[in-house]
C-alpha cells in the first residue's frame, strides 16, 4: 500500500515539474510584456508633458497675436479716420482754391496796410473813404482765404505725416503678428505630431497590456493546476506518513511483545535478564 502511494506521488511529481516550468516561463514572458507596457507608458508620459509644454507656448504666442491684431485694428481705424479727414480737407481746399485770389498773401497784406495808412494819413470825406474801406474789406476777405488755404495745407501735411506713421505702425503690427502666427503654427504642428506619436504608443501599450493579461491568465491557470497537484501530493504524503507511523507503531508493539515473551522464557529458565528485558517486565507489573 505504501509503495502504491509513493508511486502516485512520483506520478504527480512528474506532472507537476513540467507544469511548473511552463508556468514560470509564462510568468517571465508576462513580466517582459508588462515591462514593455510600462516603458511605453513612460514614453507616453514624457510625450504628454511635451504636448502640454508646446500647447502652453502656442497659447502664449496666440495671446500676443490677439493683442497685436487688436493694436493693428486700432491703427487701421485711426488710419481710416485720418484718411477721411484728409479727404474732407482736400474737398474744403478745393472749394477754397476755387476762390483763391491770384495775388500772394504778402502782396495783399501790403496793399491792405497801404490803404489803411492812406485812410489814417489822408484827409478824406466819408464819401471818398467808403470805397477805400470796401476795398480793404475785399482784400481782407481774400487774405482770409489765403490764410485758410495755408492752414489747410499745413494740416494736410500733418495728416499725411500721421497717415504714413499709422501705415508703418499697422504694417509693423501685421509683420510681427504674421511672424508670431507662423511660430504658433509651428508649435501647433509639433504638438499634433507629438500627440499622434502618443496615440500610436498608446495602441502599442494597450497591445502589450493585452498580451500581458492573456499570458498571465495562462500562467494563473497553470499555477492553479500546480496548486491542485501540490494539494494532492500533500494529501497523499500525509496519508503515507500516517500509514508509516501506524506500521512503525505496529512493529514497535510486535517487537515489545517479542521481547516480553523472550524475557518471560528467560525468567522461567532462571536466566539473567538484560536491562531492556527487565524494564519491559517491570512496566507490565511482572517484576
Amino acid at each position: 500500500m505504501s509503495e502504491s502511494l509513493k508511486q502516485r506521488i512520483e506520478d504527480l511529481d512528474r506532472k507537476f515539474t513540467p507544469l511548473k516550468e511552463e508556468r514560470d516561463k509564462l510568468n517571465l514572458e508576462a513580466q517582459k510584456w508588462a515591462g514593455k507596457r510600462n516603458s511605453i507608458h513612460e514614453q507616453i508620459k514624457r510625450l504628454r508633458a511635451e504636448v502640454a509644454n508646446l500647447k502652453e507656448k502656442r497659447d502664449v504666442i496666440n495671446e500676443k497675436v490677439q493683442e497685436l491684431k487688436s493694436l493693428r485694428e486700432k491703427a487701421k481705424e485711426k488710419l481710416r479716420e485720418t484718411r477721411a479727414q484728409i479727404l474732407k480737407l482736400k474737398e474744403n481746399m478745393r472749394s477754397l482754391t476755387e476762390r483763391e485770389p491770384p495775388r500772394s498773401m504778402r502782396n495783399i497784406q501790403m496793399e491792405i496796410e497801404n490803404l489803411e495808412w492812406k485812410i489814417q494819413t489822408t484827409p478824406l470825406t466819408v464819401k471818398e473813404e467808403e470805397p477805400i474801406i470796401n476795398q480793404v474789406r475785399r482784400l481782407e476777405s481774400q487774405l482770409l482765404i489765403q490764410k485758410q488755404i495755408k492752414k489747410s495745407k499745413e494740416k494736410l501735411t500733418e495728416l499725411r505725416t500721421e497717415e504714413k506713421a499709422l501705415e508703418t505702425e499697422a504694417k509693423t503690427y501685421h509683420e510681427r503678428l504674421s511672424a508670431l502666427a507662423q511660430q504658433s503654427q509651428k508649435f501647433h504642428e509639433e504638438m499634433l505630431k507629438t500627440l499622434n506619436q502618443a496615440r500610436s504608443l498608446k495602441v502599442e501599450a494597450d497591445n502589450a497590456h493585452q498580451k500581458y493579461v492573456e499570458i498571465k491568465k495562462q500562467a494563473l491557470n497553470l499555477h492553479q493546476k500546480c496548486v491542485e497537484l501540490l494539494d494532492q501530493i500533500k494529501t497523499i504524503r500525509q496519508e503515507l506518513r500516517e500509514r508509516e507511523e501506524k506500521e512503525q507503531a505496529k512493529r514497535q508493539r510486535e517487537l515489545l511483545k517479542e521481547l516480553e515473551e523472550r524475557a518471560l522464557e528467560k525468567l522461567k529458565r532462571g536466566e539473567k535478564l538484560t536491562w531492556e528485558e527487565f524494564k519491559i517486565l517491570a512496566e507490565k507489573g511482572i517484576m
